[in-house]
This record gives C-alpha cells, structure tokens and sequence, in this order.
C-alpha cells in the first residue's frame, strides 16, 4: 500500500448541480454506523460496569473539551426514535455496537441480562423497520475489570472475547445477518497503547505489539465462537490508508514503509494470510504465534474496509512538524524516538478536523488491497468512511446545510464505484455515521453525523446530508 507521494491537487469545487452518481449493483448494501460508548450513554443504567474509556475520560487532560460520555447521544432511550430515522433514510443495515461492559459488567463472570434485554430490543426494531442488524462486538470499551488484569496485553482477554461473543450471538444470532468481531485493532494498539492520546493511556511504544496480537487472537476466536452459534456472514473492520513515501530517497521510502507494515499489513496479512508480514515482527509477538495465526486466518465471509485520508510518512528529521493524519486522529503527536515521521499532506481541501479530502485515496487503497491479496481477499465492505464538519441549524429554518459533507460522500463514492469497475468485489458502503456523537479523545468537538445532536437537549436535526443520502439510496433501488 506504499506509493510515491503525488504533487499537490486542487480540490475539485462541487457543481452547483453535479452529475448523478454512477449507478451501483441492486444488491449494494447502503448502511450507516455507531458505536456503543459513543452513542449510547446510560454509562451506569441496568447493571452496566465501568469501560476503559469510562476510566479515560475521568483523567485530567485526556479529552480535548472535558466533556464525557456518561449521556452521549441518549441513544440507549432513544433508540426507536433513532431507528425511525434510519427507515427514513432507507437503510438496508445498522452497523452498531455491543458494549461489552454492558453484558458482561466485569469481562467475564455473570451476564447482565438487562443489558441483552436492550440488544434484543434494538434488534427488534431494526428487524421490524426492515433495517438489517450488524453488529460489531468489540467497538475499542474493553470491561475495566480487564484492563486492571492486563487489557490487550493479557492472553486471557481474547480467551474472554471469545466467551463473551457465545453469550451475545446465542442471544441474537436468529436474527441478525452479519456480524463484525472487532473494530480497528490497529488504534487500538497504537493509540491506546502505543502511544497514549486514547484508552487506557499507556505508553509502551513496540512494547505495545502484544495488544495487536491478542486483539487479532479475539478475532480468530470470536469467529469460531460465532460459528458455533450459527452466527452467519462474519467479518473484520480494519482501519487502513494508503501510505506516501514523503520523498524518493531511500530513507523516507523505508520508513513510509516501516509505517506501512505497521499499520496495515500487520493486521490485514495475519488474518488474510494467515503470517505476519515479516519474522521480525513475529517473533516479537507473544504466545504460539504459528498456532495462534491458524486461528486467526480462519476464513471469513468478507472484510471490512475503515478509510478517511491516505497519510504521508517519511524519515524524522529535528525540523519536521510531526503530525499523525490516520484515520480520526489528525494533530496527536508522535513520540521522536519512533523511526518514521507523520507529515502534512499539502493541496487538497480540509475536513473541520484537519484531515486531507482525498477521495481517490479510497480507490487507491481498495485496488492496492486487491492486487496484493488476490483471491484470499473476501468481499468487501466499506465500514466506515465519514467527514466531520461542524455546520449546526440555522437560528430562523433550523435547517443544517452541510453541502461540503454531501461534496465529501459524492466524491468517496465515485472513487469506490471506480474501484468496483477496476474488478474489486466491493458489497457495501457505510456512512460513518449516523448521528453526531462522542468523538473519542475530542469529546462532543467532531460532527461526523448526517443527523445533528443537541447535546444540551439531545434533539435530533436531519442534515442536508441525510436527505441526500436517501436519495442516494433512493436510486441505487
């Protein structure tokens, strides 16, 4: 996934009436998505226990705006209210998730029932709206009871993904037709224990690889512990992006390289290939490695796809302005002793959180994945892609004209049908996200929702975005 860095572009200025959108398969799955802990609230209704991020966020500094998720969006009442608006979009499935905590208040031990009760009324009614249900199981709020036993570092943890996945899917498997085991392994790692901007705040640098190759060991059992529920159509939601060398010369093409194998092919080839991508790599990791990537490479029914922009990497040098443009994180900065430096990408049009609008970097990195994996590539799904913009209602309308949301969709979707006329088997696109929400480190400072929250209020207002969106919908029936 590595390439040249292109020169600057100038972002392309929307039409005032732009051309239809080329016409996609009649069995495109359009969705959108969430999360538990960002939408949810109700962080200590019916027997809920405390996440990692629930820790996180009580820490002085951790949140850009010092806001918490105890409230959210409200989702956790308000789910009918949030499902209609869903139907009204036109939906074919909600890409949600099951707070962990919520089922399992310690990570292992008695189950909550009240927190099942809750999934299987939210299931209920996307079943009912005719909305398919696709829930991830594991969306970054490890039980807090885990993480004081070691978190992602701890071999027991994956061993109790697994249990906690057979408690979910014997609960709604009957009803629910595609299942996501885990969510970005990848941030996990490298911001939340890498580096330290996310949950649990640790700093351990390479120290951190066991993290990434428990969460993928949860993977691998989860899909078992599914499959012996008779849960169908399992995937994976992997955040990736194309890398670009910052320069020609040999140190920046080996560092954008470095930075590459650390946070794409470290996670997409164990699980895709069933080996680590270099035997340095995998002889830092914990465990029977050779065992523990047969039970992560176990086949799956396709592969989730998270893009936002490509990144530009090259060698540190004492001058660089370093900043990290990965998926959600732009301006977390990267400690010096790493041996690769994140830098700006110059020429293209901003998101309100600073990240570059390269459409065609979603091509890009489709068509790259599909050339190195060939036929052990699955389906593919885009799980995630999404802009935040912080356009709210107008005082006297009340309307919420987010047209450079409505300009950043457009363009990501012309770029993934070229893909798709490329020969990439690309099934769905998933708009993240669905509702305004708890933007991890930011707090309530990102909008990424094509429905806006009030979180004074909690009064949801349909964007522009939302109606054109189901338009979009519309037409590809």
């Amino acid at each position: 996934m590595t390439a040249r860095l292109p020169g600057p572009r100038p972002a392309p200025v929307p039409a005032s009436r732009p051309a239809p959108l080329p016409e996609f398969p009649s069995d495109f799955l359009w969705g959108v998505s969430a999360s538990a802990f960002q939408v949810e609230g109700a962080t200590a209704a019916d027997g809920r226990g405390p996440s990692v991020w629930d820790a996180f966020t009580r820490r002085p500094g951790s949140i850009k705006d010092g806001t918490l998720a105890d409230t959210a969006c409200g989702h956790y009442e308000r789910y009918r209210e949030d499902v209609a608006l869903m139907a009204g979009l036109g939906v074919g499935a909600y890409r949600f998730s099951v707070s962990w905590p919520r089922i399992l208040p310690d990570g292992r031990g008695p189950v909550e029932e009240a927190g099942l009760d809750f999934y299987d009324r939210l299931v209920d009614e996307l079943c009912a709206r005719g909305i398919a249900p696709a829930p991830t199981l594991f969306h970054w709020d490890t039980p807090l009871a885990l993480e004081e036993r070691g978190g992602w570092l701890n071999r027991d943890t994956a061993e109790r993904f697994a249990a906690y996945a057979s408690v979910v899917a014997e609960r709604l498997a009957d009803r629910v037709p595609m299942w996501i085991t885990v969510n970005e392994p990848a941030e996990v790692t490298l911001l939340g224990y890498g580096i330290g901007e996310h949950a649990p705040g640790k700093r351990l640098l390479f120290g951190a690889l066991p993290a990434a190759h428990h969460q993928l060991l949860a993977h691998g059992l989860g899909v078992q512990a599914l499959r012996a529920a008779g849960a169908q159509r399992i995937g994976i939601a992997a955040s990736h992006s194309p890398v670009w060398a910052a320069g020609d010369g040999e140190e920046d093409r080996a560092a954008a390289d470095l930075y590459d194998l650390l946070t794409n092919r470290m996670f997409a080839d164990p699980v895709l290939t069933g080996s680590y991508p270099d035997e340095g790599l995998a002889s830092m990791m914990p465990g029977p490695v050779a065992e523990d990537l047969r039970t992560i490479s176990a086949p799956l029914d396709w592969y989730g796809v998270n893009y936002y922009n490509p990144v530009r990497v090259g060698a540190p040098r004492p001058a660089d302005a370093v900043r990290t443009e990965r998926s959600s994180y732009a301006g977390v900065e990267l400690p010096p002793e790493l041996p690769f430096a994140l830098q700006e990408i110059e020429g293209y049009e901003r998101t309100d959180f600073g990240w570059p609008v390269v459409p065609d970097g979603l091509r890009e990195l489709l068509t790259g994945m599909h050339r190195r994996y060939g036929d052990r590539l699955p389906p593919l799904y885009v799980t995630e892609n999404g802009c935040s913009y912080g356009d709210g209602p107008d005082p006297v309308t009340g309307r919420v004209a987010d047209a450079r949301r409505i300009a950043y969709h457009d363009g990501h979707l012309r770029a993934l049908h070229r893909a798709m006329e490329e020969g990439v088997d690309v099934r769905g696109y998933f708009v993240w996200s669905i509702l305004d929400n708890f933007e991890w480190a930011e707090g309530h400072r990102q909008r990424f929702g094509l429905v806006h929250v009030d979180y004074a209020t909690l009064r949801r207002t349909p964007k522009d975005s939302y109606a054109w969106y189901r338009g979009v919908i519309g037409r590809g029936r």
